[in-house]
């Protein structure tokens, strides 16, 4: 049983900046994400994607926001459980909550803040026969472990930054890497495609335009694929198949919470802590729904700022927060660190 003050679901960046909101009121969090990586939809779909609307950001890649928020939040020492889904609430004789996810751990706390984004990301499938059994035994939707694939013969379906970036990750790991994509055209950023370019080039991978998988072959596990290119039937004997097609956001199990829903959203009370209808859960971010409600990440932001205030009030009833000004109260983390303003000095000048 994993045990914090809130549990997160949802490592994005209103979910990690929760962390450091509750972490200035000395309270411990732990973050459930179904995706591997802590970042949402900055680090899985478009980490080189601009954003323009950060205050004091007039521009940042959305992957280095996440990596700043990591920092920021870094002295608060977060738990995290990544690649598992938030699948089931309930509570316990104390009256906290005990969430279990999709593998089985289990985490309880008497605060749950929400903060899913558009919701868990299941991944795009292609059409195949036998698809289902090949999973896992062959065929991998989001690359976890990139030493999985050391030395193998591996085939990346798609064309957007992910599979881009991933061709070229992996070019340097596997023993031998195929792109196909059902387009002449890929959309990504500029350097990823000249980097690809570059390896098809270089004949550092094999590049099959316009392409696409229409059968898999083998006894125990995926041993080859067959595409059709250019109208010609080809196989590609492969150990690992890798269609990167992109992620569709569902609500998933959140949705049989008991939680007030409205167009695939949870409603909360924006007047005044973001709170559902049930005590003590929380949501924040693109997953929440209000009169006025902007899904924009600035305004996650001040979400989540308010919550974790009324999350301490909830845990501690008897005690009265004073808010405290970073400039003036400086920042002392969980692990020891400290941060705060260069402290001034009273003395004459001989």
């Amino acid at each position: 049983m994993i045990k914090s003050d809130i549990i997160i679901i949802g490592a994005g960046p209103e979910g990690l900046f929760a962390v450091f909101e509750a972490g200035l009121l000395k309270l411990k969090c732990h973050i459930i994400d179904s995706l591997p990586i802590p970042g949402g939809q900055c680090a899985e779909i478009y980490p080189k994607k601009p954003i323009y609307d950060i205050p004091s950001q007039p521009e940042i890649l959305a992957g280095d926001l996440i990596s700043k928020l990591m920092e920021q939040i870094k002295p608060f020492s977060p738990g995290f459980t990544l690649g598992e889904m938030a699948q089931t609430i309930d509570k316990n004789s104390n009256g906290e909550f005990i969430i279990t996810t999709d593998k089985g751990t289990q985490h309880q706390a008497p605060i749950v803040a929400i903060a899913g984004g558009l919701g868990t990301f299941v991944p795009r499938k292609p059409q195949l026969d036998r698809l289902k059994e090949y999973e896992d035994n062959g065929i991998d939707y989001i690359i976890r472990d990139p030493e999985k694939y050391r030395d193998k013969k591996v085939l990346i379906a798609g064309g957007g930054d992910s599979a881009l970036d991933w061709t070229i990750f992996l070019s340097n790991i596997a023993a031998e890497i195929t792109l196909i994509h059902r387009r002449t055209e890929f959309r990504g950023a500029i350097d990823s495609v000249e980097k690809v370019q570059f390896l098809k080039n270089n004949n550092k991978i094999k590049l099959f335009t316009p392409a696409e998988v229409f059968k898999l072959e083998g006894k125990n596990s995926l041993e080859a694929i067959y595409i059709v290119h250019k109208e010609q039937e080809k196989k590609i004997e492969i150990d690992y198949f890798i269609p990167l097609f992109g992620l569709t956001p569902k609500l998933g199990p959140i949705a049989d919470w008991g939680l007030e829903i409205e167009k695939n959203a949870i409603k909360v009370n924006n007047s005044f802590d973001y709170q559902t209808n049930i005590p003590g859960i929380y949501a924040i971010g693109d997953v929440n729904t209000y009169p006025g409600k902007l899904k924009l990440i600035l305004c996650g932001f001040h979400e989540a700022t308010l919550m974790c205030q009324s999350a301490y009030s909830r845990i501690y009833p008897e005690k009265k927060n004073i808010l405290k000004y970073t400039t003036v109260s400086g920042i002392t983390g969980f692990d020891g660190t400290r941060k705060e303003a260069q402290k001034s000095t009273i003395r004459s000048i001989e």
